[in-house]
């Protein structure tokens, strides 16, 4: 009984999630928001061109910003 293998009957612990998925999810969703305002806007600016410029420019800035976040999330890691 002394050179018996040890009972391993425990499961393996699960992978802990990432400490900002949820952030992540939400940048992700902003940047779709703001391309999504820019294709509407470039749609609607051959009708109305003053209703375009005003939700493409908007939303070309929400898209960077969300480009932004992403990238500084990349370099900074979680270390």
């Amino acid at each position: 009984m002394a050179n018996a293998a040890p009972n391993n009957n425990t499961p393996n612990p699960a992978k802990p999630p990432k400490p900002h998925a949820r952030l992540e999810k939400w940048i992700w969703i902003l940047i779709y928001g703001g391309l999504f305002l820019v294709i509407l806007g470039i749609a609607t600016g051959r009708t109305e061109p003053a209703l375009g410029w005003s939700m493409a420019i908007p939303g070309g800035v929400v898209a960077l910003m969300g480009v932004v976040l992403i990238y500084v999330r990349s370099r900074l890691g979680d270390k």
